[in-house]
Order: structure tokens, then C-alpha cells, then sequence
């Protein structure tokens, strides 16, 4: 036995394809552009928050300092009971929405989706606008919060339940769309009344998307900064403390202090909605049977009230906001004008910085859409280096978790260094992109994923046998197999792009002003008609291109998409 085990010969590693090479090469260069554009930055930030003026290390002398000053301190709580109320009233109101298309037998269903998924299409600083113009102190119904004031908690409440009740229905639309019917027919046979059915079957099945649409919505309320910022007067919070903090006195110390402590709660939601989605794949198993709602007179009655409310008080803010930007004079004369639409005369504004949005947009949708699903495409398809894949994963994920006010500031600290070779970068058009994308990056690169994953690997093995580039059958086969989910990250970009403020409000110089921060601006000076003006022209772009876009994925669907009916 000895003398066999010391005659055995070597065990021979197989040498490297070229394939095989190229492909752990581009895995490496995704991971470094992922590690410069997110990590390395958030780490820098982490040092700087550690740091006085002067760049001396001063441990954690600066978090000393801000934990122990209670007007500092008082914006960590305002922030978690307004966004703990803001997701409450969002969650009752989405789940029923989605409730109502998925599991009532409503009319119009095609329109109240559509109407609901409009806030998409706008700035969050839009439903701020609109809201003074309707309950400010020369508001249409200022009569109606009973002697309240709508700057302050209740508006930075009512503007952040609008804005973010559609990413909390898109969630539970479709986690209600994925009902087994034999639990319903069960529970019928055996007598249980429909309040029973509905705690012990339809919650329960809900549960998780229930679970990952509260720490989305708190997440995206905690995190904004548009929305307080327009409506928030006096009342602080902890995404208006980082602007205050470094644009207003300079100090990048402790709003790198104040940017970690945001960071908490967005990682904490973030951890907990992702394991909330990975239990919601598995909720329903292969057996199950498609539930379809039987009518009922007045549970669709109520339904349809429901819905219909919803739909008024959302056309009612949005129409708010454009009689707003047509009116000559608020609210003195209400005869219509396009005056405000002449934004070189408004303070803060121009078409320069409307321009310069759409260009960002566009070069953030084709480069966006480019990396996104090439690093995609490298993290499924490459079979070596697998901790390198794991670890070019998870950096994917980072930005899910990270505030576009903290990844802003953190661009600061790692491009505006003087000894770093990408300075040059500091106060471009670039910067702004790459940002803009590595904001956005995580949503992108789960939808190319999944796109990716529904593509049977024998592609890539019979590509191999014939001695095909890989680079080739990704372009002529995968590519296009694909194209629908590439058309839908290069939307999903551009209107993020086109709507975006707290990812870009601190890299932007005056030669690249954008739209969105041109609404803040405008603002800021006074100018309210021309800043509810642009955010129209943002939420008509943005519905244009998606109205685009469902035109050409329509006619490329047909023509590439074929094989999928066969």
C-alpha cells in the first residue's frame, strides 16, 4: 500500500481556458469598479468620522460630542416615530390597494394600478411642494389640519406617504398574487367565517412581503431628505442634519458622524428584507392552485371606495402641483401662465440644469445597464474564483443599504482628496453617474440575475464544445434572450436619475446642476411656482420615457422574444 501510494502520479490541475481567463479577469475589474465606487469610499468616511478638522485622529471623541448635545440628538428620534407613522399609514393604505386589485372584483383595475404607480414618475420633493400650496399658510384647504401647521411633522408625513406608497404596493401586489386556493377552499368547508379565513389565510400568506414593504417604506422615509427638507421648517431630522452639517457649517467630521448613524437603521431594514424575500419565494409550493376572487357587492363596494379615495388624493396632489406651476400669482391671480416654465429667471434655476439631467439620465441608463448586467452576467456565468463571486455579490448588495446622502458624502471624502488620481473626477458630469449608479446598483443587478437564471446553462456548455468565444454567445444568444430585463434597468435608471436628489445634492457643480436639485434650489430662494414647475417637467420626461419604453419593449418583445411561446 505504501509503495502504490508513492507510485501514484501527481494529481495534474487542468490549465485555464482563454474563456476561463477573460472571465476571471472581468470578475476582478467589476470587483475593484464595485470596491472604488462603494467601498472605499464608505470606509474613508468611516476614518473621517473619527477625525477633527484638522485631520487628527480623535477616536470617538466626535460621536462623544453628538450624543451628548440634545439638539443633535433629538433628530434621531424625530426620525424614527415620524418614519414608524409614515410607514404605519402607508402599509394599511397599500395593503388594502393591493388588496383590492388582487383579490377583489373591481372595475378599472388597468387605471387605479396605473394612477398608483405615479409617484414613481416624481421627485419626492414634488408632494412637499404641492402639499404647501394645499395647506400652507396660503393654502387652497389650509382650513383643514383644525389650526395645525403643515410644516413639520405632519407635512414630512403626509409628502412621505406619498411618495413611497408605491414601492410598498409593488411588494404586496406581489405577495397577495401568490395565493393557493385549496387554503381558501379549506377554510370555506369547514365553516369559517371570511374575518377567519382572512387572520388565518390571507395575513398569513402575506406575512413576509408584509415584512420586506414596513422596512422598505421605513427605510425610504428615514433616508429622504427632499421631502423635510421642502416641509420640515424647524422640525429636524436626521437626513436634513447631514446637509446642515456639511453645507451649512462646513463641518464633514460630523456629518460623516451623523451619515453612520443613518446607516443603522437603512442596514438593519435592509438585512431583515432581504431574508423576508428569500422566506416569500418559498411560500407557495409547486401543488399550489391560482386563487380567483369570486365578486362580492360590498366588500368590492368598499374596496372600490377605498381605491378610488386613494387615486383622488394622489391625481389631487399631483394636479396640485401643476395648477401650482401654471398659476400667474398664488393665490392672488389664478388665470394660467407658462411664465414659470421660463427657468432662467427663476433663482436657482435653469434649463441648463434640465438639460444636464436628461444627460446624466442617459449616460447613467446605457452605461448603468452596460455594467450592471456585464457584472451579472460575469457573477452567474464564471466558473472559478467562486470567493471572488461570493465577494463580488455581496459588494453588489451593498448599495441597498446605504443612504444616498451617506454615499454622497462619502463620494466627497474619496474623490475631492488631493492625492487621489480620480480628483479630476470631483464636480463632473462622471462623478454624478457614477454615483447615480452605484446608488441604484442592487435592484439592477438582482433583475439581471434573475433574467440570467431563467436561461438554461446548456447555452454556455454547447457554446464551449464548438470552441466559441464566451463573449460571443453572450452577444448574439444571452444578450438578446435577456434584452427585455436589459430595457428595464435602463428605465429603471433613467427615471431614478431624472428624480434623484440626495444621491447627487453635495457632488453637483454649477456647470452640472440638475433638475432635481434645481427644484430644491428654486426653492430655497422663494421661487415655489418654478421649483413645482420643474418637478412637472421631471414627472412629464420621466412618464414619457416610460411610455417610450413600454412602446419599444412591446415591438422587441415580438421580435426576440418568440422562442418563449414555443
Amino acid at each position: 500500500m505504501a509503495e502504490a501510494a508513492v507510485l501514484a502520479p501527481p494529481r495534474i490541475r487542468p490549465r485555464l481556458s482563454r474563456d476561463e481567463w477573460l472571465m476571471g479577469g472581468g470578475l476582478c475589474v467589476l470587483a475593484l469598479y464595485l470596491a472604488i465606487t462603494l467601498l472605499v469610499p464608505l470606509v474613508i468616511m468611516l476614518a473621517k468620522s473619527m477625525q477633527d478638522r484638522d485631520g487628527v485622529f480623535v477616536s470617538l471623541a466626535n460621536f462623544i460630542k453628538y450624543f451628548t448635545n440634545p439638539a443633535l440628538t433629538g433628530a434621531i428620534g424625530h426620525s424614527l416615530w415620524v418614519s414608524a407613522l409614515a410607514t404605519l399609514i402607508v402599509i394599511a393604505l397599500a395593503f388594502g390597494y393591493a388588496y383590492a386589485l388582487t383579490r377583489g372584483c373591481i372595475p378599472f383595475k388597468g387605471f387605479f394600478r396605473l394612477v398608483a404607480m405615479a409617484p414613481l414618475l416624481a421627485p419626492s420633493l414634488l408632494s412637499a411642494i404641492a402639499l404647501i400650496y394645499l395647506f400652507g399658510n396660503q393654502g387652497a384647504l389650509k382650513g383643514w389640519l383644525f389650526g395645525e401647521s403643515i410644516y413639520g411633522p405632519i407635512g414630512i408625513v403626509l409628502g412621505s406617504v406619498f411618495w413611497t406608497f408605491p414601492h410598498a404596493l409593488i411588494i404586496l401586489i406581489t405577495a397577495l398574487s401568490t395565493a393557493d386556493a385549496r387554503l381558501y377552499e379549506a377554510s370555506e368547508s369547514l365553516g369559517a367565517s371570511r374575518w377567519r379565513t382572512f387572520a388565518t389565510v390571507t395575513l398569513p400568506g402575506a406575512r413576509y412581503g408584509l415584512i420586506s414593504a414596513i422596512f422598505v417604506v421605513f427605510t425610504l422615509v428615514i433616508t429622504d431628505f427632499g421631502v423635510p427638507k421642502v416641509i420640515g421648517g424647524q422640525f429636524n431630522m436626521l437626513a436634513t442634519d447631514i446637509y446642515k452639517q456639511v453645507v451649512g457649517q462646513q463641518n464633514f467630521q460630523m456629518g460623516a458622524v451623523v451619515s453612520l448613524i443613518l446607516l443603522l437603521p437603512a442596514v438593519v431594514a435592509f438585512f431583515v428584507e432581504r431574508w423576508a424575500q428569500s422566506r416569500q419565494s418559498s411560500a407557495v409550493s409547486s401543488r399550489a392552485v391560482p386563487y380567483h376572487p369570486k365578486p362580492r357587492p360590498v366588500r368590492d363596494l368598499a374596496l372600490l371606495g377605498l381605491v378610488s379615495l386613494v387615486a383622488l388624493v394622489i391625481l389631487g396632489i399631483l394636479g396640485m402641483a401643476a395648477f401650482a406651476s401654471l398659476a400667474k400669482l398664488w393665490p392672488y391671480d389664478l388665470s394660467l401662465t407658462l411664465r414659470h416654465y421660463d427657468f432662467n429667471t427663476a433663482d436657482g434655476g435653469s434649463w441648463t440644469a434640465y438639460g444636464n439631467s436628461i444627460e446624466m439620465a442617459f449616460y447613467t441608463a446605457v452605461l448603468g445597464s452596460l455594467v450592471v448586467f456585464s457584472g451579472a452576467y460575469l457573477v452567474e456565468k464564471t466558473r472559478i474564483a467562486k470567493p471572488l463571486r461570493t465577494a463580488t455579490h455581496l459588494l453588489a448588495l451593498i448599495p441597498m443599504a446605504v443612504p444616498g446622502m451617506v454615499l454622497g458624502l462619502a463620494y466627497i471624502f474619496f474623490f475631492n482628496a488631493p492625492g487621489n488620481p480620480l480628483n479630476f473626477l470631483y464636480g463632473s458630469m462622471a462623478i454624478l453617474v457614477l454615483a447615480t449608479i452605484a446608488h441604484f446598483y442592487t435592484v439592477s443587478h438582482l433583475t439581471a440575475l434573475t433574467a440570467l437564471k431563467q436561461l438554461d446553462p446548456e447555452f454556455e456548455s454547447v457554446s464551449a464544445s464548438l470552441k466559441t468565444p464566451f463573449y460571443r454567445t453572450a452577444w448574439r444568444v444571452t444578450a438578446p434572450m435577456c434584452l427585455p430585463a436589459i430595457l428595464d434597468i435602463a428605465i429603471y435608471f433613467f427615471v431614478n436619475a431624472m428624480t434623484t436628489v440626495s444621491a447627487v445634492v453635495f457632488l453637483y457643480s454649477p456647470a452640472t446642476t440638475l433638475a432635481s436639485v434645481a427644484v430644491l434650489n428654486m426653492d430655497d430662494a422663494g421661487d415655489t411656482a418654478p421649483a413645482a414647475a420643474m418637478a412637472m417637467l421631471i414627472v412629464f420626461t420621466a412618464g414619457a420615457v416610460r411610455l417610450l419604453h413600454a412602446g419599444s419593449s412591446r415591438w422587441l418583445h415580438r421580435r426576440t422574444q418568440a422562442w418563449r411561446g414555443c
